[in-house]
């Protein structure tokens, strides 16, 4: 890929990032139920809905609670599709940021495992000691407007969970000096 004219970066793993807490996903029993709960007890009113998930939000934000339908035939509560916490995801501020925290884990053979963009974010989940997972996205648009409408277009409709990307491609781009916004589109590093 050639550097069209931008300068190389280096991402610096010592930068120092704090993240805020962005979204969590929960894993309900009864859909429907869910939705109706979180928007009796927090005035969450839904974005985006399908039969199998629901992005809620409360504020400015483009979700801060997803709701996905558990399998019924899950069985046990340690099953991975049972009701229950999904994830809790952190927004960083930048892709450099992204990818500093993805330099710095790596370093400490602590590696993703399910890197994804997801059309709204570019993120990356980790799992704990126990399994729980824990997202560092970045917002791939620059106001919650876009985001918001980008939730609400055909295209998050037809892929509301995204495409996977290879981390070492996207860092190997941005130090390149690809430009952001390409970086940013789903696909760019498959």
């Amino acid at each position: 890929m050639s550097n069209s004219g931008s300068s190389a970066r280096v991402v610096d793993e010592n930068l120092t990032t704090h993240p805020q807490m962005a979204h969590y996903v929960l894993r309900v029993g009864n859909l429907q139920a869910s939705i109706d709960w979180y928007g009796a007890v927090l005035g969450m009113q839904p974005v985006h809905r399908n039969p199998m998930i629901c992005f809620l939000t409360y504020d400015e934000e483009h979700h801060r609670m997803a709701l996905v339908q558990a399998d019924a035939e899950a069985g046990s509560a340690n099953s991975q599709n049972a009701p229950g916490l999904d994830h809790v995801a952190f927004t960083l501020n930048s892709l450099e940021e992204l990818l500093a925290t993805y330099k710095r884990l790596r370093s400490r053979e602590i590696l993703p495992d399910w890197p994804v963009n997801h059309g709204l974010t570019t993120s990356l989940y980790y799992r704990d000691p126990d399994g729980h997972r824990v997202e560092f996205q970045i917002e791939n648009y620059a106001t919650a407007r876009e985001l918001q409408d980008y939730m609400r277009s055909e295209a998050f409709a037809e892929n509301p969970i995204g495409v996977e990307f290879d981390p070492e491609k996207l860092l190997a781009r941005y130090e390149n000096g690809d430009p952001i916004n390409e970086l940013l589109q789903q696909g760019s590093a498959s």
